[in-house]
C-alpha cells in the first residue's frame, strides 16, 4: 500500500469512526418525544423485493420520505427465530443472506447500516416481560434489509433487529410488544417484518404473479376487518379462525411479526393499509401502519 491510500484508508475509518461516536452520543441520550413514531408491519415477501424496483419497494421508498426520520430502527423478522430472546448489540451489524437459489446480485448486497449497543441494553433493561439478551453474532437478514434499504438507501440510522423465541405461544410475543412499544416514544421506528398469509408450500408457479387463491383472498379480509375493528384476540387465537386459517398460516413465523405491532397500539392510533395485495396465490404483501 502506497503512502497516499494508505492516508486515504486511515482518514475514511476516522471518518466512519467519527459517525459512529455521533450515534452513540445520540442513542446514549434520546429524550422522550411528544409523539410516538408509527409502528409498521411489513409483508416482505421474496428477497428480490430487496434489490426491485416494483411497486412494494417503492411504497417502501415513499414511506422513508412520509414518516417521522427515527433515531433508530428496531426490525422484529420472520428470519431471526430463537430460544429465548434476544437483541442484537454490535457497532456494526452483518448483512446476513439467509436464502438460496438466487441471483448472484441478491448476494452481493451489503447493507452497512451501524448498530446501537446503547439502545440495546436499554431495550433489554425496559423489559421486563422477558429477559432480553444481548447478541453479538447476527446481524440483518433479509426480512430487515430488504426492506429498510429501501426506506433508507443512505444507511445513516441504526438498525438492530429482536428475535423471536419460536418456543412460545401467540400471546407471549402480544404481550412483550407492549413494554417494547416504549420505544416509540423516543423516537425508534420498530417494523414487524413477515406476511400475514405465507404458505411457501401452496405456491401458484404456474399461474401469473398476480393470481390469488380464495383461501388467501378470504384471509387477506378477515384479518384486515380484525385489524381495523382492533379486534386482536382472535389474531392471537388465528388458529380457532376458521379452515382457511390453517392454509394462511401453516407455521407462524412469518404471522408472528404482525402480533408485535398490533400489541404496541395503543387505543387512539388508527391504522391503514398499504401493498394490500395477494401474490403468487398464497403470500400477502398486506402491510399495516399504525399511528395518530
Amino acid at each position: 500500500m502506497n503512502r497516499s491510500t494508505f492516508i486515504h484508508t486511515v482518514l475514511a475509518q476516522i471518518a466512519v469512526m467519527s459517525q459512529l461516536s455521533q450515534l452513540k452520543k445520540l442513542a446514549a441520550t434520546l429524550p422522550l418525544q411528544d409523539t410516538y413514531m408509527p409502528a409498521l408491519f411489513i409483508g416482505h415477501g421474496s428477497p428480490m423485493n430487496g434489490i426491485t424496483d416494483n411497486e412494494f419497494s417503492k411504497t417502501w421508498q415513499q414511506l422513508g420520505k412520509t414518516i417521522p426520520q427515527p433515531k433508530a430502527v428496531l426490525c422484529i423478522s420472520a428470519h431471526w427465530l430463537t430460544k429465548g430472546t434476544s437483541i442484537t448489540a454490535m457497532d456494526f451489524p452483518k448483512t446476513i443472506h439467509d436464502f438460496g437459489g438466487f441471483p448472484e446480485a441478491l448476494y452481493a448486497v451489503q447493507y452497512p447500516a451501524p448498530g446501537d449497543i446503547k439502545l440495546a441494553e436499554e431495550t433489554a433493561a425496559l423489559i421486563k416481560y422477558t429477559p432480553i439478551g444481548l447478541d453479538h453474532e447476527w446481524g440483518l437478514d433479509h426480512g430487515c434489509w430488504s426492506v429498510v434499504r429501501h426506506m433508507y438507501p443512505h444507511a445513516n440510522i441504526p438498525v438492530l433487529q429482536l428475535s423471536i423465541d419460536y418456543q412460545k405461544p401467540a400471546q407471549y410475543h402480544y404481550e412483550l410488544a407492549k413494554e417494547l412499544g416504549e420505544l416509540r416514544k423516543k423516537g425508534v421506528l420498530i417494523i414487524g417484518s413477515g406476511n400475514m398469509v405465507h404458505n411457501l408450500g401452496r405456491i401458484a408457479w404456474q399461474e401469473p404473479e398476480s393470481f390469488a387463491f380464495d383461501w388467501a383472498i378470504e384471509m387477506n379480509t378477515v384479518f384486515k376487518d380484525l385489524i381495523t375493528d382492533k379486534n386482536h384476540q382472535p389474531l392471537i387465537r388465528y388458529e380457532s379462525l376458521n379452515k382457511a386459517a390453517a392454509l394462511a398460516i401453516p407455521t407462524p413465523d412469518h404471522y408472528l411479526p404482525l402480533l408485535y405491532v398490533l400489541g404496541m397500539q395503543r387505543a387512539t392510533e388508527k391504522v391503514s393499509f398499504f401493498n394490500d395485495k395477494v401474490v403468487m396465490g398464497s403470500i400477502t404483501m398486506t402491510s399495516v401502519q399504525i399511528s395518530d
